[in-house]
């Protein structure tokens, strides 16, 4: 069984929002199985940073669905985009 190496952009709710915080929500929030590697930041205009977490999840999970569905749960987050997927 094989893992599969996601970059997901994760864009705040406000440019005040604690980035640290928000990333220990993202971590929390993880299905069974899966890891955030790195968590990668990148202005997008006016203040407002994305965060671009790099999950680690199993081939046999299905994919980054759960992932994307928990990160949506998260209190702070706005939107919840794949950017990048691949084996490793």
């Amino acid at each position: 069984m094989g893992k599969v190496a996601a970059v997901i952009k994760v864009m705040p709710q406000s440019p005040e929002l604690d980035l640290d915080v928000l990333t220990e929500r993202l971590e929390s929030s993880l299905p069974e199985g899966a890891k955030i590697n790195d968590v990668d930041q990148e202005e997008v205009a006016f203040g407002l940073v994305a965060l671009y977490p790099t999950v680690i999840v199993p081939d046999d999970a299905g994919g980054t669905e759960a992932v994307e569905e928990a990160f949506r749960t998260v209190e702070g987050v706005e939107s919840v985009a794949v950017e990048e997927v691949g084996r490793i």
